[in-house]
């Protein structure tokens, strides 16, 4: 019984070993100041997205916290002005399964706001259901969501530049597809809502986050705002927490183990977002704060990133 102890207890420690030292996420560099500047963060009251916008206001921000939980993100406000002595930190309502959420938001921000330094898209899920709109769940809130807050925003985004625009994608990036008849005909990323097949939908949307940052750097050469997509990393965060008991029961043993903290997770984020220098690398994919130059080609396919693009501009109204 002891030796069985002492095996776990060896084991235990060796992985967090791994974690503090193979595994260990780089941090972003940036010296960075913001007095002045107006960042968005979707999905900002919880994980990474909090952990980006605490950040932001410590460097001197005016951050919007755009949120769908009105009590957890007010919390947050809180938490965050507490923590950094910054009183420029704001809630604003945003639902990214509405697209009419979506134009309020964006509505209310033009007029309250008048500058836009950096937009982070960073709010997602996996979870079944429809939108308001009758869209996939996962289709809604990890892509045309934030492809119709982006273009809202886009032109206080010019004339505020130099600005960025950051999408936080995934990894799972590489096993997505973006399947345009079952798209088109049924306004969802796949079949079925088991675990497994809502997996392979949000591995489809952050396929769709890449292809659309590809595709809107191309659109704004020659302007003065650059956008970037990113993987944070293996991350505890709530992003599964519609997922069935059985099955989060069945992960946490591996998330408690490998997964780094919402900290780490935004480090990437934070990269994209202040890093000077990078400009040139505008529709490119981070991670580990850096750019990844061997990126699936489907992932930089032209025909791909224009159909995808045409067809939410379709589904938005904005065509």
């Amino acid at each position: 019984m002891l030796l069985l102890l002492l095996c776990g207890a060896l084991a235990v420690g060796g992985i967090f070993l791994l974690r503090l030292t193979v595994f260990k996420l780089p941090r972003c560099k940036s010296a960075a100041k913001l007095h002045g500047k107006t960042a968005v963060v979707t999905g900002a009251n919880t994980g990474i997205g909090k952990t980006t916008a605490m950040d932001l206001a410590r460097r001197g921000a005016k951050v919007i916290l755009a949120c769908r939980d009105r009590r957890r993100a007010e919390a947050a406000v809180q938490e965050i002005i507490q923590e950094t002595g910054n009183q420029q930190v704001i809630f604003m309502q945003l639902d990214l399964a509405s697209l009419q959420s979506v134009r309020s938001f964006a509505d209310n921000f033009l007029k309250s706001e008048p500058r836009l330094d950096l937009l982070i898209n960073n709010a997602g899920l996996i979870s079944d259901g429809k939108t308001e709109d009758g869209f996939g769940m996962i289709f809604g809130v990890n892509h045309l969501g934030p492809f119709l807050l982006t273009m809202l925003l886009l032109d206080r985004l010019k004339a505020s530049g130099p600005s960025r625009v950051v999408n936080v994608a995934s990894q799972a990036y590489e096993s997505g597809k973006v399947d345009f008849n079952y798209l088109t005909t049924h306004k969802e990323l796949g079949l079925g809502n088991s675990n497994m097949q809502l997996l392979a939908k949000y591995c489809h949307s952050k396929l769709c986050n890449v292809l659309f940052t590809y595709e809107l750097a191309k659109r704004l050469q020659g302007s003065d705002v650059t956008c970037y997509s990113l993987h944070p990393g293996f991350i505890k965060t709530e992003i599964a927490r519609y997922y069935s008991l059985w099955f989060q029961l069945l992960f946490a043993p591996l998330v408690w183990l490998l997964a780094a903290d919402a900290d780490s997770g935004a480090q990437t984020s934070l990269h994209c977002a202040l890093e000077p220098g990078i400009e040139h690398l505008s529709g490119h994919y981070f991670t580990q704060c850096a750019p990844l130059t061997t990126i699936d080609p489907k992932a930089r396919d032209d025909a791909t990133s224009r159909k995808l693009w045409e067809l939410s501009q379709t589904f938005c109204g904005l065509s």
